[in-house]
């Protein structure tokens, strides 16, 4: 049997709720609430009982199903310290540098704040994996509702350093727009053409296009490209700093 168990759970309109499961200790985390019924029919058909809820953000398509499934559960919820007082009925407040465990693995927290400004993630090393909310996006990041590009643009570091292999699962089903997005940035990034085009078959075919990784991201997607040579001529900035640059890329997707 495999250390964990990830169930990827669609919810809302384009939304992704999950559990992790770890076979061994019968620990299982649910990342964010979106839904509450989905939520606890997956948690039912797989004969899971719920260990923790895991918020990266107060939001309430993230946050707001907390108190109904910690009443059906009697879970315990983990969440970002910086917005502790936004949580429903948390438990334990973490931040970055701080460390959990599901079972025996090891959960590692990073501050990814600038959608909102105390957004965490949850990466699990052994695993290779990282929850991300809405930071990081397949082919996108998150608005910056919150935060500042300079904040936005750090905490996507943090998440670009991992390696690769890392498997990123976020929040939404946005992909398809992203990349309609991404091809008009970097029009000539051949990696991006192959996988607009794959991208367009999966959703076609009613397929998710979560989890993605973070070596693909690299590669594609123009919130993590500022440095790139292409995108700085396409914009006209070739003097400006990365932060400069992934900061207009966020402002043309605002408007797009």
């Amino acid at each position: 049997m495999s250390d964990f168990e990830v169930c990827q759970i669609p919810c809302l309109q384009d939304n992704y709720g999950y559990l992790i499961h770890h076979p061994k200790s019968g620990q299982t985390a649910c990342i964010d609430t979106p839904e509450t019924q989905p939520i606890l029919t997956a948690l039912q058909t797989r004969g899971w009982d719920l260990t923790y809820i895991w918020n990266t953000h107060h939001h309430h398509d993230h946050a707001g199903n907390n108190e109904e499934i910690k009443a059906q559960t009697g879970c315990t919820i983990i969440g970002p310290a910086g917005e502790a007082d936004k949580i429903p009925a948390i438990d334990k407040a973490v931040d970055d540098g701080d460390a959990i465990t599901l079972g025996d693995m090891l959960v590692q927290i990073f501050n990814v704040g600038g959608h909102t400004l105390g957004h965490i993630a949850y990466y699990i090393p052994e695993a290779h994996l990282a929850f991300v909310g809405d930071s990081l996006f397949a082919l996108g990041c998150g608005r910056i509702f919150e935060g500042t590009p300079q904040q936005m643009w750090q905490s996507l570091q943090k998440l670009n350093a991992l390696p690769d292999g890392t498997k990123i699962y976020c929040a939404h089903e946005y992909t398809q727009a992203n990349a309609t997005f991404a091809i008009t940035i970097e029009p000539d990034n051949i990696d991006l053409q192959k996988r607009v085009q794959a991208i367009s078959e999966a959703r076609t075919q009613g397929q998710p296009t979560i989890p993605t990784e973070i070596a693909l991201e690299r590669a594609t997607n123009p919130f993590l490209r500022p440095h790139s040579a292409a995108i700085r001529a396409h914009l006209n900035m070739t003097a400006a700093s990365d932060v400069e640059v992934f900061a207009a890329i966020r402002r043309q997707k605002d408007n797009f």
